[in-house]
This record gives C-alpha cells, structure tokens and sequence, in this order.
C-alpha cells in the first residue's frame, strides 16, 4: 500500500470503539477498511458495514477483474470480435476509462491487455522479461480504436485484443465502497484499496475543544517499504491515490522492470516520474487511479500540464531525481 492513514489517540471520553478495522485480499491486493464513527455504531454494527463493503468488493472483482473466468472482462476479451453484453457498471466503467484516454491523448490505454498479460509482477522479486518478438506482436493489438462501446455492452474488433481495467478499477470500486458506506450510517471512515485511499466524512476528534477533524493521510517516500513519509495530507470526503513505479517491480539482469506499462512500447514505463498522488473529492477515485497512471506514463512535465487542466484535482509528483513538483492547489505538509 502506497499511502498510509495517520493515526492518533482515541477520543476523549468515548464510551464505544474508537474505530473498527478490518482486513481482506481482494485485487492481488490487501484492502482495509476502518468505520471510526456511524449512526449508533457499535463494534458489531461497524463490523457489519464493513463486511458489506467488502463483499461488494468480491462482487466486483467477479466483474472486473480480466483473470477471473467469466467476468464481464473475461467474456468481453473471449468473444472473438463478437457484441458482448455487460454489466451497466462494466460500460460506466469503459465510458470513464475512454474519457481518460481521451484527455490523456492515449497514454492511458484500457485494452493494454494483450500486452499485460505477458508479464508476471507477483514474485518476491524476481520476473522474467518477455521475448521481444512477443512483446512487438502483442502491442499490434493494443489501441482503443479496437473497442467500441454500446448502451448494453461492448466489443473489440481484433479477436486478439484485450481489456484490462487493472489501471482504474480500484479507484471505481472504492467510490462504490464509499457510496454503500454511507448508505449504511457511515459517517467517519477510511477505504484502503492497495494505495486508493478514499476518506468518507471525517472522524470524532481525539481532543477536547473540537467535535469533528479531517483524516491525516501520509505519502510514502518511494521505495522506503513503508518506512517513511514525504508528507501528510487532511482530507475531508476526500480521495487520495498514488500510483508509483516501486509498488510492484523486479529486478533481471540487474535492470528494473516495474508493473507499469507503456501501451505503445508494451515495456514499462520510461519516464522522470517516480510517483504521483492525487487529491480530490469523494466520489472521483476512479478519475485519481486512470490520471495518476497516465501521469507517470506521461513524465512530469506533461503530467503536471494535465493535471493542472483538470477540476479539482490536485497533485504532487516525485521525479526520479527526487524533486517534487505539485500543481497550484496541492496543499500537504512536508515531513519533518
């Protein structure tokens, strides 16, 4: 997990549990989810709300996810070139996926599928790199121009293109999470999807004099395995998603190859771009999750020309030579 929720003490003078935590795997990834306040939360209501949200989680990833069988996605890429009917939050999905796309001018690419499927990142540490003739072939079949999108469903024209919303399905499951959270009386709570961070409300404060304050949400240091922050962000019904190329990479040959990868190269990502976190509201951790990756397929001076265009986004972006560059928004503050 790229970002970690600071905590502080209980607050005072609170008779019922200061917050409830519980952890799942669920995206190749551990989630977490913590309630700190909800209407007459108990240990066991919060406990409840909870293993609803993450049931809508496995419930997504039977949707979403390309290496399920019979997912949306699966049938989708196994159709031959045929019209597939989906799931309305599959086409809600590609809809946003395409607008990003757009924006981005294809650097985020949803149907790098063909060329995902041929590394493996899930080692401790060790990989192989594909054949470069595979590599080359394979990146034949990538491109949006491949993938049509209809009222009820979709289609790729290439019988050997493939979808793979791995880039932006985290981000648009934890608005779900969020959005069913409040459904439930959720009033204070923290969604951690593997680095999507999404804030619902804020939480009781831990001292006298204040009845409500924001999360602290702290931005690791890049390749620090969680050992140290540049800083911390307050957030309020907030999102906040770092994509970095330290989260999952091996090393062959005494070169790195991280999990992000380039859909006009199918190679990962060369850029000056280490990693990228960005704010926003509640509700728009999907557009965070799609942006932060086309940010760093980007390099940061066109990331950051992007991300400056965009509404209510904010970010900071750590370049390979550790210099940080944020847009006119972004308000953190630096560890000390």
């Amino acid at each position: 997990m790229l970002l970690l929720v600071l905590t502080a003490g209980a607050a005072a003078g609170c008779s019922r549990p200061e917050r409830v935590t519980r952890q799942s795997f669920y995206f190749d990834t551990i989630c977490e989810i913590t309630v700190y306040d909800m209407e007459k939360m108990t240990e066991k209501k919060a406990s409840e709300a909870i293993e609803g949200a993450f049931s809508l989680c496995a419930g997504y990833e039977k949707l979403l996810s390309r290496t399920v069988e019979g997912s949306d996605v699966d049938r989708l890429n196994r159709a031959g070139g045929a019209y597939t009917e989906l799931d309305p939050r599959t086409v809600d999905l590609l809809r946003q996926a395409e607008e990003v796309w757009e924006i981005s001018g294809g650097a985020f690419d949803v149907t790098v599928g063909p060329v995902t499927r041929l590394w493996d990142f899930h080692g401790d540490g060790q990989g192989t790199v594909p054949d470069p003739g595979i590599i080359e072939e394979a990146v034949r079949h990538v491109g949006m121009r491949h993938l049509t999108i209809g009222e009820d469903g979709a289609s790729l024209d290439d019988p050997e293109a493939a979808v793979d919303l791995g880039g932006i399905a985290k981000g648009y499951i934890a608005d779900r999470v969020a959005e069913y959270l409040r459904e439930q009386g959720v009033t204070g709570a923290v969604i951690n999807l593997g680095g999507n961070i999404e804030c619902v409300g804020s939480k009781p404060a831990a001292s006298f004099g204040k009845e409500r304050e924001p999360f602290r949400i702290g931005i690791e240091l890049p390749y620090s395995d969680r050992t140290q922050i540049l800083g911390s962000l307050e957030v309020t019904s907030g999102t906040v998603v770092t994509s970095g190329v330290y989260e999952r990479f091996f090393v062959a040959d005494g070169k790195e190859y991280h999990h992000i990868l380039d859909p006009a190269t199918g190679y990962p990502a060369q850029t000056d771009v280490l990693s990228v976190t960005l704010v926003s509201q509640e509700g728009r951790s999907a557009d965070c999750d799609a942006l932060a990756t086309a940010c760093l397929l980007l390099g940061r001076e066109q990331g950051l020309t992007l991300l400056e265009a965009q509404d209510g986004i904010e970010a900071l972006i750590v370049g390979t030579d550790g210099q940080l560059l944020q847009t006119s928004g972004m308000a953190y503050t630096p560890a000390k």
